[in-house]
């Protein structure tokens, strides 16, 4: 055989085999970035649902999706907004701390909205809830821990 022959399949092969490994990376370059982009479609269209679920049900507390969960956004107060915006339970709440006339203790809170007061477990979430509302600028917690409505 030719040594030139022989020569010229050599480099022939050579090359193919560099096209071949640039070839490679670009396809795994390609395929990680439809990934991407398959990721990206299915958050816009997440996003896009909550939206449209969000305009239709305005009247309704905002909601959210976590980790596949529904949970509530309680926002933060605002001028002129009122107790409406909140979700009913919330709404509960502020009812009892208001009529109560003066700063109240978790526990009275408690008592009033009927949730067993001698089981520590069952304050901690209302503890939680009251806590949130006074962060969002809804009722003030004093520094002894309870709480009052803003003036």
């Amino acid at each position: 055989m030719d040594p030139d022959v022989l020569r010229k399949i050599v480099v022939r092969r050579a090359e193919l085999n560099e096209l071949e490994e640039q070839l490679v990376k670009q396809l795994d370059q390609v395929r990680a970035e439809q990934e991407e982009l398959a990721v990206a479609e299915r958050v816009i269209a997440r996003m896009a649902e909550q939206f449209a679920t969000a305009d239709a049900a305005a009247a309704v507390p905002a909601q959210a999706q976590v980790a596949g969960r529904a949970v509530l956004l309680i926002p933060h107060r605002g001028p002129g907004m009122d107790q409406d915006a909140l979700p009913p339970d919330y709404q509960r709440i502020m009812a009892v701390v208001r009529d109560a006339g003066g700063p109240v203790s978790t526990r009275q809170v408690g008592q009033e909205l009927g949730l067993e007061v001698m089981v520590r477990g069952k304050l901690e979430p209302l503890r939680g809830k009251l806590s949130k509302l006074a962060g969002r600028g809804w009722l003030r917690k004093l520094p002894d821990g309870r709480f009052t409505t803003r003036l």
